[in-house]
């Protein structure tokens, strides 16, 4: 994975630095680099692995873009906390280099991780998570501007997501929603009924939220995020065949 996203960088991946890197992430998998733990010094560290220092900070960069390792200046080089969490936000930044084939594939992902994670905030939110999504719906119902409006949405799920108790789940789906915006905030700005529409849509999941019903939360969320894809699929069609 380390080596995949060092890819994506476009970072230098010839065989030195493949072998740095897959020294490194060995070294942390048998924990003989520990989470929270500073690496070697550098000379030292190269001199061990026998490569250069060029390679060898190539391959601290790649690893520290995948959010494994954190680079202090003046502080040396360190493993991260490792947190699920932590790994995923650091990958979400890739997602913002896809296609429109690419942001297809994110609907997809949303329609699998979305309505998964609002069923589960169902067996789970608090009372008071439910009163903060009731005062968002409701600033959300005053909003006319299209980047606003997008905007809270994605912290209206966002928040849901994080009253599913699971911050991991929470990173990926607001991961794979944040890449979205663009596309959606275009669907605002050329469809003028999706301010009542997203309206009534968070209404129905809010509504299930409050009843503590999973299914009912689940199918709520699946339709709202459905009828989005749907429409963003075909305009990305249509535009495609211009």
């Amino acid at each position: 994975m380390a080596i995949q996203e060092a890819q994506r960088r476009g970072v230098r991946t010839d065989s030195v630095v493949d072998r740095v890197i897959g020294a490194l992430v060995a070294r942390v998998e048998n924990g003989e680099f520990a989470a929270g733990e500073r690496l070697p010094p550098e000379a030292d560290l190269a001199a061990e692995l026998h490569v250069s220092r060029l390679s060898l900070r190539e391959a601290v960069r790649a690893l520290a873009g995948a959010g494994v390792l954190e680079v202090r200046r003046g502080d040396g080089t360190f493993v991260t906390d490792l947190r699920p969490e932590r790994l995923v936000r650091a990958t979400g930044t890739f997602l913002d280099l896809v296609d429109e084939q690419g942001v297809a594939e994110l609907f997809e992902c949303r329609r699998v991780l979305e309505p998964g994670a609002t069923a589960l905030a169902a067996t789970r939110i608090d009372d008071a998570a439910l009163e903060d999504l009731q005062e968002r719906l409701e600033r959300m119902r005053r909003l006319t501007e299209p980047e606003r409006l997008v905007a809270d949405d994605l912290d209206f799920h966002a928040a849901i997501a994080a009253a599913a108790g699971n911050a991991t789940l929470a990173s990926l789906t607001a991961a794979v929603a944040g890449r979205t915006a663009r596309v959606r905030i275009w669907r605002a700005i050329v469809e003028h009924d999706v301010l009542s529409w997203t309206h009534d849509q968070h209404t129905a999941i809010l509504r299930a939220l409050r009843a503590r019903d999973s299914l009912a939360a689940w199918t709520a969320a699946t339709t709202h995020v459905v009828e989005v894809e749907e429409w963003v699929r075909a305009h990305l069609t249509t535009a495609g065949g211009r």
